[in-house]
């Protein structure tokens, strides 16, 4: 756990999200005294439908031609 002035904190929410995002938990602190801490919210993952996804590949369209082709073909157009 690592500690952030509260003026800090302030300055650098967005980075102190990511952090607490990553799992690391921040304490902040007002004259050197923890007042609150930022941590990780529970995040409930829900399971893969194994068979949904595979119904749903097999209902896709075979490409006409390979990804590296496709991808070379745009590269190429869109060169200026």
């Amino acid at each position: 756990m690592s500690d952030v002035t509260l003026a800090n904190a302030k300055a650098q929410l967005s980075d102190l999200v990511e952090r607490a995002m990553r799992g690391e938990d921040v304490r902040i602190t007002r004259r050197g005294k923890p007042v609150a801490r930022i941590v990780p919210a529970e995040r409930k993952r829900m399971p893969i439908d194994f068979v949904a996804l595979e119904a749903l590949t097999d209902s896709l369209p075979m490409q006409d031609e390979s990804t590296g082709t496709w991808l070379r073909k745009v590269r190429d157009e869109s060169r200026y």
